[in-house]
């Protein structure tokens, strides 16, 4: 019985002390309560602004639309995969190396007015194209590049030329 006859003499004697702290104790709590009510409409809002939520829809649907966008996103992305694969085969047999050299053909004739311009592909296969350019006339004519080399005799130029066009930097 002690220990009770303890307990209700520091009641009596700091009545007003403990009436204090428990007051205090409880804005505390008020105010932290407050502060829970505060974050949790916060949260709330955030969710159904992230959400897009109306009343009528519920999340098992809006998993599910989102779960076919991702679906149909994937299956986009898998075709311009292949739509890409496919664009780059053809790039390698598009013209993509070039080379150009201007020359004078004949010694009585100047300002370089003969031309010759190598059009490869990336595989170094295309044509020669060579204009020879003289006082009577011009004279247009074009040899066959297979893998950097032609079946037919190359004049100096046309040799440059195809060396040009294969050492030329190709983007991509």
């Amino acid at each position: 019985m002690e220990i009770i006859e303890f307990i209700k003499e520091i009641i009596d004697n700091y009545t007003v002390e403990i009436v204090l702290g428990l007051a205090i104790g409880l804005v505390f709590l008020l105010v932290l309560f407050i502060i829970y009510i505060y974050k949790t409409n916060k949260s709330i809002k955030r969710y159904n602004k992230l959400l897009n939520v109306s009343k009528d829809i519920n999340i098992e649907e809006l998993l599910s639309n989102i779960n076919k966008n991702v679906n149909n996103m994937n299956s986009d992305m898998s075709e311009m995969e292949t739509n890409i694969s496919d664009i780059k085969i053809r790039l390698d047999f598009a013209i993509r190396k070039v080379g150009f050299i201007k020359y004078n053909a004949f010694d009585d004739i100047g300002s370089e007015l003969s031309f010759s311009i190598a059009l490869l592909d990336g595989w170094k296969n295309g044509f020669v194209l060579t204009s020879i350019y003289g006082r009577n006339g011009n004279v247009i004519y074009s040899k066959a590049i297979k893998n950097g080399t032609s079946n037919t005799p190359l004049s100096e130029e046309e040799i440059l030329a195809i060396d040009r066009a294969i050492k030329s930097k190709v983007h991509g």
